[in-house]
Parts: structure tokens; sequence; C-alpha cells
């Protein structure tokens, strides 16, 4: 009988890699999630079943909460000059908050560029969701990289693939616009299925999206691609090893240098 694994992760969200460990190493694995950063370390799951983690309140790190709003935050995930802050104990579950840390090292009301979502107060345990600059709100859709992550992980589990890369980008499509899924996987998938799938679960997931599918979102495409073909784009741009993250949502110039890959240019 397989003995099963211990696997301590941080510093990036597991949900998209786990079936691929699992096929590889074949056996049960128990996670413990933990998020440290080079400003300090932040949180650590100390109940196994935890859906969150828990705050380190106690390590020399003063937290803020700023609101993830039209307010405090514009189109491109930049923060207000004057942002609505909380602490602690003034947040609520289950509602997005951009962090802002303070240490007895010198820093001073840093934002550590992460989201995060409270969701156990009594336990002041956190869920990471994403980043200030990596989701996607064309239309009012608010689809935040733990909604992607959440989605692939259900659907690599509902078809039996290893999907250990994606990525997404926003286009206008007409008048309207749509959702452009780029999906890493060296197992045999039907691209239609993929799409629906990824779709159906987004809708599960968020009500925003679910309702603006309805409305301006009119369409989702999903481009599947060999894994080797992410790890060659970060080659090129000399961005390989374990610091270096493809990132979840494509904007800008760096959606242009995707594209520009993939047609070979």
């Amino acid at each position: 009988m397989a003995k099963p694994g211990l696997l301590c992760t941080w510093g990036v969200a597991m949900e998209p890699y786990k079936k691929g460990f699992e096929k590889l190493l074949g056996k049960p694995i128990t996670y413990i999630e933990t998020y440290l950063a080079s400003e300090g370390f932040l949180a650590y799951q100390n109940r196994q079943d935890a859906v969150g983690m828990h705050l380190a309140l106690n390590n020399n790190i003063f937290f803020e909460f700023v609101p993830f709003d039209d307010k405090n935050f514009d189109a491109e995930g930049n923060m207000a000059e004057n942002p609505e802050a909380y602490m602690i104990h003034e947040i609520e579950e289950n509602k997005e908050y951009a962090l802002l840390i303070s240490t007895n090292a010198g820093t001073w009301r840093y934002a550590i560029g992460d989201t995060v979502k409270l969701v156990d107060k009594a336990r002041s345990e956190i869920i990471i969701t994403g980043r200030t600059k990596h989701f996607l709100s064309l239309v009012g859709e608010h689809l935040s990289v733990d909604n992607m992550n959440k989605a692939i992980e259900m659907v690599s589990e509902e078809l039996n693939i290893s999907i250990p890369e994606f990525t997404v980008a926003g286009m206008p499509h007409g008048s309207f616009f749509a959702h452009h899924w780029y999906v890493a996987t060296d197992d045999e998938v039907d691209a239609a299925i993929l799409r629906n799938k990824i779709d159906d679960k987004i809708k599960e997931l968020n009500d925003d999206y679910e309702v603006e599918r309805k409305h301006a979102l009119k369409e989702v495409f999903v481009h599947v691609l060999s894994e080797q073909t992410f790890m060659n784009f970060m080659k090129a741009k000399g961005k390989i090893g374990g610091q270096h993250k493809f990132p979840r949502v494509l904007k800008g110039s760096m959606l242009a240098e995707w594209q520009n890959f993939l047609k070979g240019g």
C-alpha cells in the first residue's frame, strides 16, 4: 500500500498542478499551504482541513486591508492615492481586499500586490484570490485568479487531465467582448468540450460572470497548447526558474508578445 506524501507549498496556487502531482507521485498527498514573501512570513495553514491560512498576527507584521473595488483601484489594478484601509477586526468575510503591510524591518504600508478574502473571521483565516493587476473585468464580470484556478482544478478532475499552465486574455468581440483562454495540457482533450466545461464552472463560481455571459461577454474561446509552448515563451523572455510564474491574465504588451510568439514572430 502506497504511503501518503506531504507537500508544503508557497508562492503559487496549487489547484492547477494537483492533478499532475498526483499522476507523477502515484500516492495520496497532504498539502500544507503557506504564505511567505521577501517582506515577511504572512500566513500559514495550521489546520489540515482548513480552507484558508491563518494570518501571522504576532510576527511583527501589521496588516491593513484595502477593499478591492472601483473606488480604491483603477481598471489596471493601480491603487488610489488615498485608499480606504481597515484593520483585521474591521473587515468582512468573503469580500476581496488588497494587503498593505508594515513591518519592524522598515517596510511602511507596502502594497504586497495580492488580493485576499477573509474566510473565517474567528480564526483570522484568509485565502489568496489573485493579484491586484491580474484580474478580468471588461464588463463587470470580476473574474479573479482564484475563480480561474478553481475552475481549472474542477475541469481537470472531471475530465481526468492535467492542466499545468493556463492564461486568459480579454478582447473585443464585435460590438461586445470575449475571453480567450490558452490552456496547456499534454493529454488528449476535445477543445470544444474543454471550453464548455471551463465556461460552466466559472458560471458556478462567479455570479457576476454568469450574468455578463448573457449580456456583454458574448463568447469564450479556448486554445489548447502543449506545456512546452508555455515553457518556451518563458525561456525566450529569460524567465526560467522557480521565481518566475506564467501570468494568469495577459494584458497590454505582454499579451501582444504572447500572440506574436504563437504566430512564430
